[in-house]
This record gives structure tokens, sequence and C-alpha cells, in this order.
């Protein structure tokens, strides 16, 4: 801890070849583990990301098949073209160690991954018609067309199987596959003999209505307990979110606004506007670039209005919260004359905004190295393990290269609440900074337990030490160096991924966001050059007044 916040400024430490050191070791552990591969089923998966087609290629094969299979005459205009994904088949696979298995048989027939290709109102009597086509090899896979079909009169199943092999045919499926035929509601169940991968089982449904095939989808049927598995881990990551997250940080919120106008007389209410507006700009951003997602599931029209309304009014208390937490946390550790987060015009901010990004960048490629080696103790304990959510693809993105855009947000929002307010705020309560760290680490960390990553406790096991990383990058070296620090490790995280889409335009926005903050000190800097800055003015501890309002007459309230 240190009260001086002047020029080797703000608390923070000298740069050491140690620290860069640390920092070359951490990114060469972070490529070995994470982004090479390590296993045959890795190296499948790998090799298949690098195959994947475009939509255009995913729409033209979709149009294709709907005219030669489903027999659609016509140009069907465009398409809505989106990625979809049966986490519960990848998780399994994953889970069981059975993925390279699964990828040699199965992946050409029955694909985890598809791009689902959606045609409006393709004729007269279909609404909408939606084919799911392979993301590597461009073949349909399935399809489905909703739509208000005049009533039939009922056919027998080998009637309806009849009318469905051409189609499946097209599908890929043999006629002399062996099968075992069930009647269902509205169609028929097609389980596959010899179809099998653990205790999972391919199936092909064939829905019927109006007198033709409506949909054929092939997947493999999870076991019951996989499922019930991840039911019981959903509902303790729904209790340690909203209990442990959502409820801590309510209060933390309501506390951010007591103390900024307890602790006005430390601080200003200037302070935080421009970091809290960045947050609310670039949040309700990334909701409008999630449209296509929310396209997909079926949100549109007044539905969408509505929904992305609500959104803002969230994202804006949101931003409240951040700004307050800004002013709060500032004034509660300018009281203790400790100025963490140093004001632009003061003596040395230009300077330290500089030092502050390179020993992000420092920092974060430690981070990397540090997460890496978890993931690997985790992986060999308790087995942690992960599957896949297409809630948060860039291919169900309206401009994909935009994500890593949301680091700042992470950086800004999560540093201010749980780091700059929350650990001086806890300490009032348990007189130790560890213990305020360990607090508001583990309230941070239980607002990721809904990401699909099994055990669900694995996570706040992994953010507990990230999170103690960033708590200590707080304390020794200030508030601008752990944001940063915290953009870097997430842009870094992120811009990898947009760039492993492949593209120019990609590759170029990834190498862009990572320099970002770079470009963004810079900047500060050139505008706080050392000859603009004032003199300096240390923070003062205060005694603040019992009462800030009269005493009425007699001197009792």
């Amino acid at each position: 801890m240190y009260s001086d916040p002047h020029p080797e400024p703000y608390g923070r430490r000298p740069k050491t070849r140690t620290l860069w050191l640390l920092a070359a070791i951490g990114f060469i552990v972070f490529i070995w583990v994470q982004l090479l591969p390590t296993t045959d089923s890795e190296s499948l998966q790998v090799q298949q990301s690098t195959q994947i087609i475009t939509k255009e290629q995913a729409r033209e094969s979709a149009a294709k098949f709907a005219a030669t299979a489903l027999g659609y005459a016509g140009d069907l205009g465009e398409a809505l073209v989106t990625y979809d994904t049966d986490s519960d088949v990848y998780g399994y696979l994953t889970r069981e160690d059975l993925m390279a298995d699964f990828l040699k048989k199965y992946d050409k027939q029955f694909p985890y991954d598809v791009f689902q290709v959606r045609f409006e109102h393709p004729d007269a009597e279909t609404s909408a018609l939606t084919v799911d086509v392979h993301m590597t090899t461009g073949k349909v896979v399935g399809f489905e067309k909703t739509g208000d079909y005049e009533l039939s009169v009922s056919s027998s199943w080998e009637q309806i199987l009849e009318q469905a092999n051409p189609i499946l045919s097209a599908l890929g499926f043999d006629e002399n596959t062996e099968m075992v035929v069930d009647e269902v509601p509205n169609g028929l169940l097609l389980t596959l003999s010899g179809y099998t991968v653990g205790e999972a089982q391919a199936e092909v449904g064939v829905t019927y209505d109006g007198g033709r095939v409506t949909m054929v989808e092939s997947y493999f049927d999870i076991p019951q307990s996989y499922t019930d598995y991840i039911d019981r881990q959903t509902t303790i990551a729904n209790w340690l979110t909203y209990v442990g997250y959502a409820l801590m940080t309510f209060v933390l919120g309501i506390l951010a606004i007591v103390y900024s106008a307890l602790k006005r007389i430390h601080t200003s209410f200037k302070r935080g506007i421009i970091l809290a507006s960045v947050y609310f700009l670039i949040s309700l951003g990334s909701a409008i670039n999630m449209l296509p997602y929310f396209e997909k599931e079926g949100i549109s029209g007044p539905i969408l209005i509505f929904s992305m309304f609500i959104q803002g009014i969230v994202t804006l208390i949101m931003a409240a919260s951040i700004y307050f937490s800004l002013v709060g946390g500032d004034g509660l550790w300018r009281e203790q004359g400790i100025a963490l987060w140093p004001r632009a015009k003061e003596q040395g901010y230009g300077r330290h905004v500089l030092s502050a990004v390179w020993d992000g960048y420092a920092w974060a490629l430690i981070l990397l190295g540090v997460q890496s080696v978890i993931f690997l103790v985790l992986e060999n304990t308790i087995h942690m393990w992960s599957t896949t959510d297409d809630s948060q693809s860039t291919y169900n993105m309206l401009y994909p290269a935009l994500l890593p855009l949301l680091a700042w947000v992470a950086g800004i929002g999560e540093e201010a609440v749980y780091r700059l307010f929350g650990i001086p705020m806890l300490k009032k309560m348990f007189r130790s900074t560890v213990a305020a760290s360990v607090i508001t680490t583990l309230i941070w960390a239980f607002g990721h337990t809904l990401y699909p990553i099994y055990p669900v406790i694995s996570r706040p096991i992994e953010l507990l030490f990230i999170g103690l990383l960033f708590s200590f990058i707080f304390l020794r070296y200030g508030f601008i160096t752990v944001m940063f620090a915290h953009v870097i490790f997430d842009s870094l995280l992120m811009s990898i991924s947009v760039m492993f889409t492949g593209g120019a335009l990609n590759i170029a926005a990834g190498i862009f966001f990572i320099a970002l903050p770079a470009i963004v000190a810079y900047v500060i800097y050139l505008f706080n050059p050392p000859g603009k800055e004032r003199p300096p003015v240390p923070p003062q501890k205060k005694e603040e007044p019992l009462f800030t309002t009269p005493l009425p007459p007699g001197g009792h309230l």
C-alpha cells in the first residue's frame, strides 16, 4: 500500500525484466496448452475448423436442396444464415472422450454444428423453410418447413416412409441401412442399427403434416443420465448466479450510490462519466450485434423492439451502477490518502497511463499462462470439460469482427465494481484487504457459472485465482493498470477467436483490437504530456463532520 500519488506514480512499481520474463513464459504456456492441439480429437476439430464453408455457400446448398429434393421452384430470395449447435451431443462426446470416434464415423451425416438457412415464405403454403447445412462439407443434413397445411387422411407408416425415402436418399441415407421404424405422434422415429457411440444412439425423426413430409432431422439420442447431470449442474449454476452474483452485485450497486454521496468531498461526480458512457455504448452495440441470433430464436418485429428497449434500460442501470462504483471507490481510497485512480492533468498522469498499458500487456500474458495451467489442473483433477453455445458464437453476429470490443465492457465494469469499489467497501466490514479481495472475487466469479463449462464449480475455482491476481495488480499498480490488464487479457482471447474464423477482415480486426489499448493509452498521453501537468495535489485524509445537515434546536435529532 502507498500514500504518495506522484510521479513514479500511484503505487506503481517499476517494470522489471522479471515481469516480462514471466509474461514470455505465460504466453508460451498459453500457446502450448490452449492453441496447439494436444490430442487426436483436438487435431480433428482444428482440421475441420480450417475448412468451414461461407454463409453464401451454405445458402446456395440449401436452395439447391429445396429445388431438387423438396420441389420448390424459382428464386427463394434472401435467407437468414445462422449457426446452430447440439450442445448436448458435443458435451456428451467431450465428457466421455468419444469425440475422435464420432468425428471419424458419424460427423458427415450427424454433425453437432450446422449452418441453419431459413427462407421466409418460399411458396404460398409455407411460411418458413429451414435447411441445416454441414459447416465443412456443405451437404444438407436436415430440414423443416412450417405453414398452415390442409388436414389430410391419416397415412400408414409404410406410406409415410415411402414418401420420405427420396428425401432420406438426398440427405445421404442408404436405402439398405438397417433401421427400426416406430410410429410417433405426427410421424416416424427411425433408429439406425449399429449407429452408436458410447451409449448414444443415432436416430432420424420424420414429421408428417398435411399429407407431406415437413421435417427430417438426424441426431444422436443422448443417455438420460447425461441430461439429468446437466439439469442438476444448471440448477447449481442458477443459484450461484442469481444469489451469489446478481443479488450481491445489486447490494454493491446500492452501496456505491450511498458511498459516492458520503465521500463526495474526497472525489468528484465528474469522475467515471466517460468510462460509464463507453461501457453503455459498447454494451448496447453488442446487443444490437446479436440481432441474427435473436431472429434465429424467433424474436422479431414488435417483440424484438420491446426486447431491445428492455435491454437498453437494463444496460443503462448497469452503466449507472458502474458510474457510482467509480465515484464511490475513488472517494473511499482518497479518504485514506491513497490515489489508486489518478486524475487527468495530475503530475505524471500521461506517463502513468503509458506505463499502465505496457504493464497491462505483460500481466495479460502472465494471466493467459496462469489460466492455461489452471485449466490443465482442473482437467486432470475434477475432469473439467465444456460444450458449445450458439448464443456466444461469432457466426451469429452482424459483425463478428467487433466481438473484441466486449473486452472493454468487462475491463471497465468488473474492475470498477469488484476492485475499485468492492475491495475498500468490504475492507471496512472485514478489516482485511485479503478477505475483501477474496469475497469480491467470488461474487465476480459466480457470475460466470452459466457458461457451458462443467462441473459448474470449475469457473469459480479458475476465476478465484485470476480474480486475486487482478486484485494484486490493482492494489500494487492502480486502477488504470488493472483495467488495461483485464481489457488486454479478454481482447487477446476474443481477437484470437475472431482471427480463427478466417478472412482478411477478421484477421485485421483481431490485430487492431489487440493493439487498441496501446493506441488509447498513447492518445491519452498526447493530451496529457509532461508539459501540461498540474502541480501535484496529494490526496489528504480529511475528518468528516459527524452530521452533514444542521442540527435542530437543542442539538439533538
